[in-house]
Protein backbone atom coordinates (compact mmCIF):
# COMPACT_ATOMS: atom_id res chain seq x y z
CA UNK A 1 0.00 0.00 0.00
CA UNK A 2 2.84 2.38 0.82
CA UNK A 3 4.53 1.80 -2.53
CA UNK A 4 1.23 2.34 -4.30
CA UNK A 5 0.82 5.70 -2.65
CA UNK A 6 4.43 6.65 -3.38
CA UNK A 7 3.87 5.73 -7.00
CA UNK A 8 0.69 7.81 -6.98
CA UNK A 9 2.57 10.82 -5.64
CA UNK A 10 4.87 10.72 -8.67
CA UNK A 11 1.82 11.47 -10.85
CA UNK A 12 0.61 14.18 -8.48
CA UNK A 13 3.61 16.52 -8.84
CA UNK A 14 1.74 19.58 -10.23
CA UNK A 15 -0.73 19.58 -7.34
CA UNK A 16 2.10 19.13 -4.82
CA UNK A 17 4.01 22.00 -6.43
CA UNK A 18 0.92 24.21 -6.16
CA UNK A 19 0.72 23.38 -2.44
CA UNK A 20 4.46 24.09 -2.02
CA UNK A 21 3.97 27.40 -3.84
CA UNK A 22 1.14 28.34 -1.50
CA UNK A 23 3.12 27.55 1.66
CA UNK A 24 6.23 29.23 0.27
CA UNK A 25 4.27 32.41 -0.42
CA UNK A 26 2.95 32.37 3.15
CA UNK A 27 6.51 32.20 4.48
CA UNK A 28 7.74 34.98 2.17
CA UNK A 29 4.80 37.23 3.11
CA UNK A 30 5.56 36.67 6.80
CA UNK A 31 9.00 38.25 6.30
CA UNK A 32 7.64 41.55 4.94
CA UNK A 33 6.96 44.57 7.06
CA UNK A 34 3.57 46.27 6.81
CA UNK A 35 4.91 49.31 4.93
CA UNK A 36 6.57 47.23 2.18
CA UNK A 37 3.70 47.33 -0.30
CA UNK A 38 5.42 46.45 -3.57
CA UNK A 39 6.61 42.98 -2.50
CA UNK A 40 8.53 42.32 -5.71
CA UNK A 41 10.13 39.12 -4.40
CA UNK A 42 6.72 37.79 -3.39
CA UNK A 43 5.20 38.09 -6.86
CA UNK A 44 8.38 36.84 -8.52
CA UNK A 45 8.22 33.71 -6.34
CA UNK A 46 4.52 33.31 -7.21
CA UNK A 47 5.24 33.44 -10.96
CA UNK A 48 8.08 30.94 -10.55
CA UNK A 49 5.77 28.58 -8.66
CA UNK A 50 2.99 28.86 -11.24
CA UNK A 51 5.48 28.40 -14.09
CA UNK A 52 6.77 25.21 -12.42
CA UNK A 53 3.24 23.85 -12.09
CA UNK A 54 2.57 24.75 -15.72
CA UNK A 55 5.74 23.01 -16.90
CA UNK A 56 4.91 19.72 -15.20
CA UNK A 57 1.32 19.87 -16.47
CA UNK A 58 2.58 20.30 -20.03
CA UNK A 59 4.86 17.29 -19.54
CA UNK A 60 1.91 15.27 -18.21
CA UNK A 61 -0.02 15.86 -21.44
CA UNK A 62 2.25 13.30 -23.10
CA UNK A 63 1.62 10.60 -20.48
CA UNK A 64 -1.01 7.88 -20.52
CA UNK A 65 -4.05 8.24 -18.29
CA UNK A 66 -3.67 6.64 -14.86
CA UNK A 67 -5.82 6.20 -11.75
CA UNK A 68 -4.06 7.06 -8.49
CA UNK A 69 -4.71 6.85 -4.74
CA UNK A 70 -6.79 3.65 -5.05
CA UNK A 71 -8.83 5.06 -7.95
CA UNK A 72 -9.96 8.14 -6.04
CA UNK A 73 -8.32 10.44 -8.60
CA UNK A 74 -7.37 10.17 -12.25
CA UNK A 75 -4.60 11.94 -14.13
CA UNK A 76 -5.61 12.02 -17.78
CA UNK A 77 -5.03 14.41 -20.70
CA UNK A 78 -8.50 15.91 -20.25
CA UNK A 79 -7.99 17.00 -16.64
CA UNK A 80 -4.40 18.05 -17.34
CA UNK A 81 -5.40 20.39 -20.18
CA UNK A 82 -8.09 22.07 -18.08
CA UNK A 83 -5.63 22.40 -15.20
CA UNK A 84 -3.34 24.29 -17.59
CA UNK A 85 -6.23 26.67 -18.31
CA UNK A 86 -6.77 27.15 -14.57
CA UNK A 87 -3.07 27.86 -13.92
CA UNK A 88 -2.99 30.41 -16.75
CA UNK A 89 -6.11 32.04 -15.32
CA UNK A 90 -4.49 32.23 -11.89
CA UNK A 91 -1.33 33.76 -13.33
CA UNK A 92 -3.42 36.32 -15.22
CA UNK A 93 -5.38 37.29 -12.12
CA UNK A 94 -2.17 37.48 -10.05
CA UNK A 95 -0.59 39.93 -12.48
CA UNK A 96 -3.77 42.01 -12.49
CA UNK A 97 -3.85 42.19 -8.69
CA UNK A 98 -0.26 43.44 -8.69
CA UNK A 99 -1.31 46.31 -10.99
CA UNK A 100 -4.87 47.09 -9.89
CA UNK A 101 -5.80 49.76 -7.35
CA UNK A 102 -9.00 47.92 -6.48
CA UNK A 103 -7.14 45.91 -3.84
CA UNK A 104 -4.91 47.63 -1.30
CA UNK A 105 -1.19 46.87 -1.36
CA UNK A 106 -1.10 44.80 1.83
CA UNK A 107 -4.01 42.62 0.64
CA UNK A 108 -2.46 41.72 -2.71
CA UNK A 109 -0.27 38.92 -1.32
CA UNK A 110 -3.26 37.54 0.59
CA UNK A 111 -5.18 37.36 -2.69
CA UNK A 112 -2.33 35.46 -4.36
CA UNK A 113 -2.01 32.98 -1.49
CA UNK A 114 -5.75 32.24 -1.37
CA UNK A 115 -6.01 32.12 -5.17
CA UNK A 116 -3.31 29.44 -5.15
CA UNK A 117 -5.40 27.49 -2.62
CA UNK A 118 -8.44 27.81 -4.86
CA UNK A 119 -6.31 26.55 -7.75
CA UNK A 120 -5.40 23.46 -5.71
CA UNK A 121 -9.10 22.81 -5.06
CA UNK A 122 -9.86 23.24 -8.77
CA UNK A 123 -7.11 20.79 -9.72
CA UNK A 124 -8.51 18.24 -7.26
CA UNK A 125 -11.99 18.77 -8.63
CA UNK A 126 -10.95 18.20 -12.23
CA UNK A 127 -9.22 14.90 -11.33
CA UNK A 128 -11.79 13.61 -8.84
CA UNK A 129 -12.92 10.03 -9.49
CA UNK A 130 -15.08 9.55 -6.42
CA UNK A 131 -17.62 11.63 -4.57
CA UNK A 132 -15.44 12.18 -1.50
CA UNK A 133 -12.58 13.77 -3.43
CA UNK A 134 -15.11 15.72 -5.50
CA UNK A 135 -16.58 17.20 -2.32
CA UNK A 136 -13.13 17.97 -0.89
CA UNK A 137 -12.22 19.75 -4.13
CA UNK A 138 -15.42 21.81 -4.12
CA UNK A 139 -15.06 22.83 -0.48
CA UNK A 140 -11.35 23.67 -0.82
CA UNK A 141 -12.19 25.83 -3.79
CA UNK A 142 -15.30 27.38 -2.22
CA UNK A 143 -14.17 28.27 1.31
CA UNK A 144 -11.21 30.31 0.09
CA UNK A 145 -13.41 31.90 -2.58
CA UNK A 146 -15.75 33.25 0.11
CA UNK A 147 -12.80 35.08 1.67
CA UNK A 148 -11.64 36.41 -1.70
CA UNK A 149 -15.07 37.86 -2.47
CA UNK A 150 -15.02 39.90 0.76
CA UNK A 151 -11.35 40.88 0.53
CA UNK A 152 -12.11 44.63 0.65
CA UNK A 153 -13.15 44.69 4.28
CA UNK A 154 -13.91 48.42 4.22
CA UNK A 155 -16.33 48.07 1.27
CA UNK A 156 -19.90 47.13 2.17
CA UNK A 157 -20.54 45.70 -1.30
CA UNK A 158 -17.53 43.39 -0.99
CA UNK A 159 -18.70 42.19 2.42
CA UNK A 160 -22.17 41.60 0.98
CA UNK A 161 -20.63 39.66 -1.93
CA UNK A 162 -18.72 37.38 0.46
CA UNK A 163 -21.81 36.82 2.62
CA UNK A 164 -24.04 35.98 -0.34
CA UNK A 165 -21.41 33.72 -1.85
CA UNK A 166 -20.95 31.78 1.40
CA UNK A 167 -24.70 31.45 2.02
CA UNK A 168 -25.44 30.17 -1.46
CA UNK A 169 -22.36 27.99 -1.36
CA UNK A 170 -23.27 26.40 1.98
CA UNK A 171 -26.83 25.70 0.88
CA UNK A 172 -25.78 24.21 -2.46
CA UNK A 173 -23.11 22.04 -0.76
CA UNK A 174 -25.73 20.73 1.67
CA UNK A 175 -28.14 19.94 -1.17
CA UNK A 176 -25.36 18.18 -3.07
CA UNK A 177 -24.43 16.05 -0.04
CA UNK A 178 -28.07 15.09 0.38
CA UNK A 179 -28.13 13.88 -3.23
CA UNK A 180 -24.81 12.04 -2.78
CA UNK A 181 -26.16 10.18 0.25
CA UNK A 182 -29.10 8.87 -1.78
CA UNK A 183 -26.82 7.81 -4.65
CA UNK A 184 -24.57 5.93 -2.22
CA UNK A 185 -27.58 4.40 -0.49
CA UNK A 186 -28.95 3.00 -3.75
CA UNK A 187 -25.71 1.98 -5.48
CA UNK A 188 -23.46 1.24 -2.51
CA UNK A 189 -20.35 2.97 -3.90
CA UNK A 190 -18.85 6.42 -4.25
CA UNK A 191 -16.40 5.53 -7.02
CA UNK A 192 -17.34 7.08 -10.36
CA UNK A 193 -16.40 4.08 -12.50
CA UNK A 194 -18.37 1.68 -10.29
CA UNK A 195 -21.35 4.04 -10.29
CA UNK A 196 -21.21 4.17 -14.11
CA UNK A 197 -21.36 0.36 -14.29
CA UNK A 198 -24.16 0.13 -11.71
CA UNK A 199 -26.30 2.70 -13.57
CA UNK A 200 -26.57 0.35 -16.54
CA UNK A 201 -28.68 -2.16 -14.58
CA UNK A 202 -31.36 -0.36 -12.57
CA UNK A 203 -34.89 -1.19 -11.57
CA UNK A 204 -37.75 1.24 -12.11
CA UNK A 205 -37.78 2.10 -8.39
CA UNK A 206 -34.04 2.82 -8.39
CA UNK A 207 -34.40 5.11 -11.42
CA UNK A 208 -37.21 6.99 -9.66
CA UNK A 209 -34.94 7.56 -6.63
CA UNK A 210 -31.73 8.32 -8.52
CA UNK A 211 -32.99 10.92 -11.01
CA UNK A 212 -33.98 13.43 -8.27
CA UNK A 213 -30.79 12.50 -6.40
CA UNK A 214 -28.61 13.38 -9.37
CA UNK A 215 -30.51 16.64 -9.75
CA UNK A 216 -29.59 17.47 -6.13
CA UNK A 217 -26.03 16.36 -6.86
CA UNK A 218 -25.99 18.79 -9.78
CA UNK A 219 -26.72 21.70 -7.43
CA UNK A 220 -23.13 21.81 -6.13
CA UNK A 221 -21.56 21.78 -9.58
CA UNK A 222 -24.21 24.06 -11.10
CA UNK A 223 -23.44 26.59 -8.38
CA UNK A 224 -19.74 26.61 -9.36
CA UNK A 225 -20.42 27.21 -13.05
CA UNK A 226 -23.32 29.62 -12.29
CA UNK A 227 -26.01 27.94 -14.39
CA UNK A 228 -29.73 28.54 -13.85
CA UNK A 229 -31.25 28.12 -11.25
CA UNK A 230 -27.97 28.16 -9.27
CA UNK A 231 -26.81 31.48 -10.73
CA UNK A 232 -28.35 33.96 -8.27
CA UNK A 233 -25.06 34.68 -6.48
CA UNK A 234 -23.05 35.45 -9.60
CA UNK A 235 -24.04 39.06 -10.55
CA UNK A 236 -23.89 40.40 -6.98
CA UNK A 237 -20.63 38.62 -6.19
CA UNK A 238 -19.01 39.67 -9.47
CA UNK A 239 -20.05 43.30 -8.94
CA UNK A 240 -19.18 43.49 -5.23
CA UNK A 241 -15.83 41.69 -5.41
CA UNK A 242 -12.63 43.51 -6.39
CA UNK A 243 -12.07 43.25 -10.14
CA UNK A 244 -9.00 40.93 -9.88
CA UNK A 245 -11.15 38.57 -7.78
CA UNK A 246 -13.95 38.76 -10.34
CA UNK A 247 -11.44 38.00 -13.10
CA UNK A 248 -10.25 34.97 -11.16
CA UNK A 249 -13.81 33.75 -10.43
CA UNK A 250 -14.75 33.98 -14.10
CA UNK A 251 -12.10 31.42 -15.06
CA UNK A 252 -10.79 29.06 -12.38
CA UNK A 253 -13.90 27.92 -10.43
CA UNK A 254 -15.96 27.84 -13.63
CA UNK A 255 -13.46 25.68 -15.52
CA UNK A 256 -13.07 23.36 -12.50
CA UNK A 257 -16.85 22.91 -12.23
CA UNK A 258 -17.12 22.23 -15.97
CA UNK A 259 -14.34 19.64 -15.77
CA UNK A 260 -16.14 17.75 -13.00
CA UNK A 261 -19.50 17.97 -14.79
CA UNK A 262 -18.01 16.66 -18.05
CA UNK A 263 -16.40 13.71 -16.26
CA UNK A 264 -19.58 12.84 -14.38
CA UNK A 265 -21.74 13.08 -17.50
CA UNK A 266 -19.33 10.99 -19.58
CA UNK A 267 -18.73 8.28 -16.98
CA UNK A 268 -22.27 7.99 -15.64
CA UNK A 269 -24.57 8.65 -18.58
CA UNK A 270 -22.81 7.55 -21.77
CA UNK A 271 -25.06 4.47 -22.07
CA UNK A 272 -28.59 4.62 -23.43
CA UNK A 273 -31.41 4.23 -20.93
CA UNK A 274 -33.80 6.03 -18.62
CA UNK A 275 -31.00 7.69 -16.65
CA UNK A 276 -29.34 8.96 -19.82
CA UNK A 277 -32.60 10.40 -21.13
CA UNK A 278 -33.43 12.01 -17.79
CA UNK A 279 -29.98 13.58 -17.36
CA UNK A 280 -29.85 14.90 -20.93
CA UNK A 281 -33.38 16.29 -20.50
CA UNK A 282 -32.40 18.09 -17.28
CA UNK A 283 -29.23 19.54 -18.81
CA UNK A 284 -31.13 20.61 -21.95
CA UNK A 285 -33.64 22.64 -19.95
CA UNK A 286 -30.92 24.12 -17.74
CA UNK A 287 -28.74 25.03 -20.75
CA UNK A 288 -31.62 26.77 -22.56
CA UNK A 289 -32.65 28.71 -19.44
CA UNK A 290 -29.04 29.61 -18.58
CA UNK A 291 -28.35 31.10 -22.01
CA UNK A 292 -31.65 32.99 -22.10
CA UNK A 293 -31.62 34.34 -18.53
CA UNK A 294 -27.96 35.37 -18.80
CA UNK A 295 -28.36 37.26 -22.06
CA UNK A 296 -31.67 38.96 -21.29
CA UNK A 297 -30.49 40.05 -17.85
CA UNK A 298 -27.26 41.50 -19.27
CA UNK A 299 -29.12 43.94 -21.54
CA UNK A 300 -30.17 46.46 -18.89
CA UNK A 301 -26.97 46.57 -16.84
CA UNK A 302 -25.11 49.81 -16.20
CA UNK A 303 -21.94 48.24 -14.81
CA UNK A 304 -19.66 46.51 -17.32
CA UNK A 305 -18.48 44.13 -14.60
CA UNK A 306 -22.07 43.12 -13.83
CA UNK A 307 -22.77 42.77 -17.54
CA UNK A 308 -19.81 40.42 -17.85
CA UNK A 309 -21.21 38.43 -14.92
CA UNK A 310 -24.45 37.82 -16.78
CA UNK A 311 -22.40 37.18 -19.91
CA UNK A 312 -20.50 34.45 -18.06
CA UNK A 313 -23.82 32.85 -17.14
CA UNK A 314 -24.86 32.76 -20.79
CA UNK A 315 -21.49 31.27 -21.82
CA UNK A 316 -21.94 28.56 -19.17
CA UNK A 317 -25.21 27.68 -20.89
CA UNK A 318 -23.45 27.38 -24.25
CA UNK A 319 -20.78 25.10 -22.78
CA UNK A 320 -23.52 22.95 -21.21
CA UNK A 321 -24.73 22.26 -24.75
CA UNK A 322 -21.39 20.62 -25.53
CA UNK A 323 -21.59 18.55 -22.36
CA UNK A 324 -25.12 17.18 -22.84
CA UNK A 325 -24.38 15.64 -26.25
CA UNK A 326 -22.10 13.15 -24.41
CA UNK A 327 -19.72 12.66 -27.30
CA UNK A 328 -16.07 13.18 -28.13
CA UNK A 329 -17.04 16.06 -30.42
CA UNK A 330 -18.88 17.76 -27.57
CA UNK A 331 -16.04 17.34 -25.07
CA UNK A 332 -13.37 18.73 -27.38
CA UNK A 333 -15.68 21.63 -28.25
CA UNK A 334 -16.11 22.54 -24.58
CA UNK A 335 -12.36 22.26 -23.94
CA UNK A 336 -11.62 24.55 -26.89
CA UNK A 337 -14.33 26.95 -25.68
CA UNK A 338 -12.73 27.06 -22.22
CA UNK A 339 -9.33 27.92 -23.74
CA UNK A 340 -10.72 30.78 -25.82
CA UNK A 341 -12.91 32.00 -22.95
CA UNK A 342 -9.80 32.31 -20.76
CA UNK A 343 -8.16 34.86 -23.06
CA UNK A 344 -11.37 36.76 -23.86
CA UNK A 345 -12.15 37.20 -20.17
CA UNK A 346 -8.64 38.26 -19.21
CA UNK A 347 -8.54 40.98 -21.88
CA UNK A 348 -12.00 42.30 -21.00
CA UNK A 349 -11.37 42.42 -17.25
CA UNK A 350 -7.87 43.91 -17.61
CA UNK A 351 -9.26 46.87 -19.56
CA UNK A 352 -12.28 47.26 -17.26
CA UNK A 353 -10.00 47.13 -14.21
CA UNK A 354 -7.74 49.97 -15.39
CA UNK A 355 -10.73 52.12 -16.37
CA UNK A 356 -12.31 51.44 -12.97
CA UNK A 357 -9.07 52.40 -11.19
CA UNK A 358 -9.17 55.79 -12.91
CA UNK A 359 -12.82 56.73 -12.44
CA UNK A 360 -13.86 54.73 -9.37
CA UNK A 361 -16.57 52.82 -11.24
CA UNK A 362 -16.94 50.69 -14.36
CA UNK A 363 -20.14 52.14 -15.83
CA UNK A 364 -20.57 51.97 -19.59
CA UNK A 365 -20.22 55.76 -19.84
CA UNK A 366 -16.61 55.57 -18.67
CA UNK A 367 -15.72 54.04 -22.06
CA UNK A 368 -17.03 57.03 -24.05
CA UNK A 369 -14.58 58.08 -26.75
CA UNK A 370 -11.86 55.71 -25.54
CA UNK A 371 -10.70 55.10 -29.10
CA UNK A 372 -9.58 58.73 -29.43
CA UNK A 373 -7.41 58.49 -26.31
CA UNK A 374 -6.22 54.87 -26.35
CA UNK A 375 -6.88 53.48 -29.83
CA UNK A 376 -4.93 50.25 -29.29
CA UNK A 377 -6.85 49.43 -26.10
CA UNK A 378 -10.15 50.23 -27.79
CA UNK A 379 -9.32 47.91 -30.68
CA UNK A 380 -8.36 45.13 -28.25
CA UNK A 381 -11.64 45.62 -26.35
CA UNK A 382 -13.60 45.62 -29.61
CA UNK A 383 -11.95 42.37 -30.74
CA UNK A 384 -12.82 40.79 -27.39
CA UNK A 385 -16.45 41.94 -27.55
CA UNK A 386 -16.81 40.68 -31.15
CA UNK A 387 -15.33 37.35 -30.07
CA UNK A 388 -17.59 37.03 -27.01
CA UNK A 389 -20.56 37.71 -29.29
CA UNK A 390 -19.41 34.88 -31.57
CA UNK A 391 -18.63 36.87 -34.70
CA UNK A 392 -16.10 35.63 -37.28
CA UNK A 393 -13.17 35.50 -37.73
CA UNK A 394 -12.47 35.50 -33.98
CA UNK A 395 -11.97 32.54 -31.66
CA UNK A 396 -15.39 32.95 -30.02
CA UNK A 397 -17.02 32.22 -33.38
CA UNK A 398 -15.01 29.01 -33.86
CA UNK A 399 -15.78 27.91 -30.28
CA UNK A 400 -19.51 28.47 -30.71
CA UNK A 401 -19.50 26.91 -34.18
CA UNK A 402 -18.09 23.65 -32.84
CA UNK A 403 -20.64 23.60 -30.00
CA UNK A 404 -23.45 24.17 -32.53
CA UNK A 405 -21.98 21.46 -34.74
CA UNK A 406 -22.01 18.99 -31.84
CA UNK A 407 -25.69 19.57 -31.01
CA UNK A 408 -26.76 19.54 -34.66
CA UNK A 409 -25.02 16.17 -35.14
CA UNK A 410 -27.15 14.90 -32.23
CA UNK A 411 -30.23 16.46 -33.93
CA UNK A 412 -31.02 18.78 -31.02
CA UNK A 413 -32.39 21.36 -33.41
CA UNK A 414 -34.52 23.24 -30.89
CA UNK A 415 -31.49 23.82 -28.67
CA UNK A 416 -29.51 24.98 -31.71
CA UNK A 417 -32.22 27.53 -32.55
CA UNK A 418 -32.35 28.78 -28.94
CA UNK A 419 -28.56 29.10 -28.87
CA UNK A 420 -28.56 30.98 -32.19
CA UNK A 421 -31.22 33.43 -30.98
CA UNK A 422 -29.28 34.01 -27.78
CA UNK A 423 -26.14 34.81 -29.77
CA UNK A 424 -28.12 37.49 -31.59
CA UNK A 425 -29.41 38.91 -28.28
CA UNK A 426 -25.89 39.02 -26.84
CA UNK A 427 -24.69 41.22 -29.71
CA UNK A 428 -26.76 44.11 -28.33
CA UNK A 429 -24.87 44.56 -25.07
CA UNK A 430 -21.46 43.62 -26.48
CA UNK A 431 -21.84 46.13 -29.31
CA UNK A 432 -22.95 48.79 -26.81
CA UNK A 433 -19.42 49.13 -25.46
CA UNK A 434 -18.00 49.41 -28.98
CA UNK A 435 -20.57 52.06 -29.89
CA UNK A 436 -19.67 54.15 -26.84
CA UNK A 437 -15.93 53.82 -27.46
CA UNK A 438 -16.21 54.86 -31.11
CA UNK A 439 -19.24 57.14 -31.51
CA UNK A 440 -19.36 59.08 -28.25
CA UNK A 441 -17.05 61.98 -27.34
CA UNK A 442 -14.55 61.38 -24.55
CA UNK A 443 -15.61 62.47 -21.06
CA UNK A 444 -12.14 63.81 -20.28
CA UNK A 445 -8.60 63.89 -21.63
CA UNK A 446 -7.03 62.65 -18.39
CA UNK A 447 -4.53 59.83 -18.68
CA UNK A 448 -5.41 56.35 -17.41
CA UNK A 449 -2.32 55.31 -15.48
CA UNK A 450 -3.12 51.60 -15.80
CA UNK A 451 -2.60 51.79 -19.55
CA UNK A 452 1.17 51.93 -19.24
CA UNK A 453 3.29 50.71 -22.13
CA UNK A 454 3.94 47.40 -20.30
CA UNK A 455 0.28 46.79 -19.50
CA UNK A 456 -0.81 47.67 -23.02
CA UNK A 457 1.75 45.19 -24.34
CA UNK A 458 0.41 42.45 -22.07
CA UNK A 459 -3.18 43.17 -23.11
CA UNK A 460 -2.19 43.01 -26.78
CA UNK A 461 -0.37 39.69 -26.19
CA UNK A 462 -3.49 38.28 -24.50
CA UNK A 463 -5.63 39.44 -27.42
CA UNK A 464 -3.44 37.69 -30.00
CA UNK A 465 -4.90 34.22 -29.16
CA UNK A 466 -8.42 35.69 -29.35
CA UNK A 467 -7.70 36.60 -32.96
CA UNK A 468 -5.42 33.80 -34.09
CA UNK A 469 -7.38 30.94 -32.50
CA UNK A 470 -10.22 32.01 -34.76
CA UNK A 471 -8.04 31.55 -37.84
CA UNK A 472 -5.43 28.93 -36.94
CA UNK A 473 -7.55 26.80 -34.65
CA UNK A 474 -6.72 23.32 -35.98
CA UNK A 475 -3.71 22.63 -33.73
CA UNK A 476 -5.47 23.68 -30.52
CA UNK A 477 -8.51 21.66 -31.56
CA UNK A 478 -6.20 18.67 -32.11
CA UNK A 479 -4.85 19.11 -28.57
CA UNK A 480 -8.45 19.27 -27.30
CA UNK A 481 -9.32 16.14 -29.30
CA UNK A 482 -6.41 14.27 -27.69
CA UNK A 483 -7.60 15.29 -24.21
CA UNK A 484 -9.24 11.93 -23.52
CA UNK A 485 -11.16 11.12 -20.34
CA UNK A 486 -10.07 8.11 -18.31
CA UNK A 487 -13.04 5.70 -18.30
CA UNK A 488 -11.66 2.38 -17.05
Amino acid sequence: MGLNYLASLSHFVPELLACVTMFGLILIEATYKEEHKERGLFFFAAYIGFASVLTFLCLNLKHEAVAIFTNSAVIDPFSTLLKIVMVLGTMGATYLVSQSKDIEGNLRPEFTIMATGVLVGGMLLSSANNMLLLYIGIETLSILSYVLASLKKSDDRSSEAGLKYSLYGGISAGIMLFGMSHIFGVLGTINFTEIGVALQELTTVQVAILLPSFLLFLAGLGYKIACVPFHMWSPDVYEGSPIPVTTFFSVVPKVAGLAALIRITTVFFSHEGAMNMGWVGILSVIAALTMTVGNISAIGQRSVKRMLAYSSISHAGVMLLGILVISEVGIRSVVFYAITYLFMNLVAFYIVSFVNDKYGNDHFERFNGLIYRYPVMSIMMAITMFSLAGLPPFSGFVAKFHIFNAIVIKKYYVLAIIAGLNSVISMYYYMKIIRLMVLKPAESEEQISGFSLLNQGIIVSLTVPVLFLGIFWEKIMLVATNAKIFLE
